[in-house]
């Protein structure tokens, strides 16, 4: 086995080709050479190979991170039904609790787009995210130690700002290993642990609860942050091992895997992606997004999307109003979340095969739209439950594409791509400040005026998707007729009009 420093050698040479390769001003647009030679039926074997590689390493364990983001972002809610409001004394109506919750949004929405720009500019996702995995999983343990109400605040406020570099980086690290077919679906996988950890997370807290309370002297809720933060710090030591940087800087692809998956994103774009930290510009990208007009009809389509979603956060007592007991009405919140992964899974695939985006976001919207409707108008409890049952399907099988149309949308270059996602998913999370007033006990059992909010912005929302397909109509017809698209609408790059770019639409 030859020694290391040989190894290391053969790769930085190997890298130092590709980077000649790609960056070389009278290169003419085609694969590098170790691509080339291959035949059409060994170039699709060593695709099909090198796809299921890729998905092997990264899916499984984003999703496992991406759980424990949300359970350690959520478990105070468990928490509050295991003491925690009693041991640290917090107001009996409900308002310093609720401040606890709200708190870990300002330190999310602060961070998601420094975050990005970070990871772009350090060009290690590989290590960067299961870092702020680290900390985060220790902010979550260390949260069993408080013993007052500015503690927990304290600690909820930091656990917002570390976990916000997860989900708009992960978003920016898939855009950087897949095409942009590809996306949706592994996009719909990242999401899908959200909606897993929704469905285990009660699992775990009530076992907990139910067997660990005064264990040692300590108290269910202490024991709840304490258990599920050490978790999450030893998956984040296991990632540091699995996961991959970019695919021009890993070391875990064979040379002709690397200049294949370098080659496939090129290809796909009519550019090269991420290159070295010293051609990324830390703000830049941000300026370019801002100045992008498809970058706020997307904020729109998002923020609306995931303003008409806040019903998911009050969806128990949503079902509450069915007038079942409570374990029946936890039990019935289950299956509309197993159908919205079904369904989400399933539109996802289906847009990535046909390469269209704006029908499979806005027809799941439309059902929304109607499974609102329905709520609104009736408390009957067969057309409510049914109502119910498509909810969550209509909310979050055209989301995750949407996601993807992000970076579908605003591919190059990259620092532009990564400020976006961030931008947008940081702003959309703003609905998070005042959804949560839409949903009092006063309101119940009909809560008609949320529904007609979720109407409301599930409809704004398929209007913005509309808005966006015109104007990416508009810019593949220019496209079409040999035009450059620049300044303002700058995304189509480089060699990408002559070798065919065209904006998924």
């Amino acid at each position: 086995m030859p020694p290391a420093t040989q190894v290391d050698s053969a790769r930085t040479g190997q890298i130092k080709h590709l980077d000649q390769t790609s960056t070389s001003a009278s290169r003419v647009f085609q694969p590098p050479e170790i691509v080339r030679k291959l035949s059409p039926e060994q170039r699709d074997e060593l695709e099909r190979k090198l796809i299921r590689k890729i998905d092997s390493r990264l899916l499984p364990m984003i999703m496992l991170m991406y759980i424990l983001n949300y359970i350690d972002r959520n478990n105070i809610a468990s928490a509050r039904l295991a003491g925690l409001e009693e041991d640290l004394k917090l107001d009996r109506n409900g308002t310093q609790f609720s401040t606890a919750v709200s708190i870990l949004f300002v330190g999310y929405l602060l961070m998601q787009v420094p975050s990005n720009l970070l990871l772009n500019r350090i060009g290690k996702p590989g290590k960067y995210l299961p870092a702020c995995m680290v900390v985060w999983g220790v902010i979550s343990a260390a949260t069993a130690g408080c013993h007052s109400f500015g503690g927990l605040l304290v600690a909820r406020f930091f656990l917002g700002f570390v976990e916000a570099a997860y989900f708009p980086g992960c978003l920016y690290y898939l855009s950087c290993w897949y095409t942009r077919k590809e996306l949706g679906v592994r996009t719909t996988f990242l999401y899908a642990g959200s909606l897993i950890s929704g469905a285990f997370s009660g699992l775990i807290a009530a076992g907990i609860t139910g067997n660990m309370d005064g264990a040692r002297g300590l108290r269910a809720w202490r024991w709840l942050f304490l258990i599920e933060g050490v978790v999450t710090v030893g998956v984040a030591f296991v990632s540091f091992f699995v996961l991959p940087d970019f695919p021009r800087t890993t070391t875990w692809l064979s040379e002709e895997e690397t200049a294949l998956a370098v080659w496939r994103l090129e290809e796909d774009i009519g550019q090269d992606d991420w290159i070295s930290a010293q051609d990324q510009t830390f703000w830049h990208g941000f300026k370019l997004a801002l100045a992008d007009v498809k970058t706020w009809v997307l904020l729109v389509l998002i923020f609306c999307n995931i303003s008409a979603g806040s019903v998911t956060n009050f969806f128990p007592t949503v079902v509450a109003t069915l007038k079942f007991n409570n374990v029946t009405t936890l039990l019935l919140t289950a299956p509309p979340y197993v159908l919205g992964v079904i369904t989400m899974f399933a539109n996802a695939w289906h847009a990535d095969r046909t390469g269209e985006r704006f029908y499979h976001i806005s027809l799941p919207l439309c059902l929304a739209m109607v499974t609102f409707i329905i709520a609104a108008v009736t408390t009957n409890t067969v057309a409510r439950y049914v109502s119910m049952m498509f909810m969550i399907s209509g909310l979050y099988s055209g989301f995750t594409t949407a996601l993807a149309w992000i970076s579908n949308t605003l591919p190059r270059p990259p620092a532009k791509r990564a400020a976006a996602l961030a931008f947008i998913n940081a702003v959309g999370n703003c609905t998070s400040i005042y959804t949560s007033y839409l949903y009092p006990k006063s309101a119940m059992p009909g809560y008609t005026g949320a529904f007609i909010h979720n109407c409301v912005m599930a409809a704004v929302a398929v209007a913005a998707a509309f808005v966006l397909k015109l104007k990416l109509v508009r810019l593949n017809k220019r496209l079409d007729r040999g035009e450059r698209v620049e300044g303002a609408i700058n995304a189509a790059p480089g060699e990408a009009v002559e070798r065919g770019f065209r904006f998924l639409v």
